[in-house]
């Protein structure tokens, strides 16, 4: 199974990255200078690529960013790269399977707190009829110490980290900076090795943007991304990520003007060249737009935007 479910760039300003050695299991420098630590979990998929990357911050007094999945071998990495020091905070992004579930288990280990996004919650809720296709990826008993609202601060080692709120992919999701030095711990908000999915009622089109909009107005130069390696130039592939999803909107209302009424018929037309096992991560995506494309008039369709609705142009 291809480990890239968005590889429809190809005339995108975006240029993915997609060299990675994840060294699962094992702690891998992720900064130069700073004494950052990546783990990566064995838990490699289409939507996480090689695995859910895990960060330790710090040389006595540790800081946990995404303890990962609910994985016994994961733990058991993490706790011989914290090698008995002292845990302050375990972070946690956002409340998918991926990352949040092991926030416990390193908690019971460590005695640290557990700080950052609030429970998993979908940005609205589901209309009459409508399943929710990625129910299961959501961290439903995720009960955190602490809520980081945006702008609060985390005392670290290293500085304090501070709360950017990015919500998108999912309604609650965070990044953590080191303004002091640049460094974002961008999350799956943005990556080097694919776009992120965006996927009502989890996720939703428009706040994804306005954060993207964000994190371009900040000065980070290193982003360190909840899968895959790290973002080098961030604000110039940020602002490709939002360019490639301005396209994305732009070639969704030309299907619509050609005719094109559904989201399978979207997607085949679109998304012509990859791999139809993909298409069905590809729909996620066009709905969303669709969703987006309702609410600011460019688009119509009875009743509330649904993945099977049917869809025309304004006008």
């Amino acid at each position: 199974m291809s480990t890239n479910p968005a590889p429809d760039l190809s005339t995108s300003p975006v240029a993915l990255q997609t060299g990675f050695d994840a060294s699962h299991g094992a702690p891998v420098p992720a900064h130069e200078t700073l004494p950052i630590l990546r783990v990566t979990a064995n838990n490699p998929g289409p939507f996480t690529f090689h695995g859910t990357n895990s960060y330790v911050l710090g040389d006595e007094r540790l800081t946990i960013i995404d303890p990962g999945p609910a994985d016994d071998a994961h733990l058991d990495a993490l706790l011989k790269a914290i090698a008995g020091r002292s845990v302050d905070a375990i972070l946690v992004t956002h409340t998918h399977a991926d990352h949040s579930p092991l926030a416990r288990a390193l908690q019971q280990a460590t005695g640290a707190p557990v700080l950052g996004c609030g429970p998993h919650a979908p940005f609205r809720d589901l209309a009459d009829g409508e399943v929710n296709l990625l129910d299961a990826s959501g961290d439903r008993a995720h009960a955190p110490d602490t809520v980081l609202g945006d702008g609060a601060m985390i005392p670290t080692e290293l500085g304090p980290l501070s709360v950017v709120a990015t919500p998108g992919h999912t309604a609650n999701h965070l990044c953590f900076a080191l303004d002091a030095h640049g460094v974002l711990f961008s999350g799956d908000h943005v990556m080097g090795w694919s776009t992120t999915i965006v996927a009502p009622p989890d996720g939703a089109m428009a706040p994804y943007m306005a954060s993207l909009d964000r994190l371009i107005a900040r000065g980070d130069t290193l982003y360190l991304p909840g899968h895959g390696g790290a973002v080098d130039d961030p604000q110039r592939f940020t602002r490709g990520l939002r360019s490639h999803r301005r396209m994305r909107a732009n070639a969704i209302l030309e299907r619509l003007k050609a005719g094109d009424e559904t989201v399978p018929a979207i997607v085949q037309a679109i998304y012509a060249g990859v791999d139809a096992r993909l298409h069905g991560a590809a729909a996620l995506s066009v709905f969303a737009h669709l969703e987006e494309l309702v609410a600011c008039g460019d688009a119509a369709t009875d009743g509330p935007p649904l993945l099977r609705g049917r869809y025309r142009m304004t006008g």
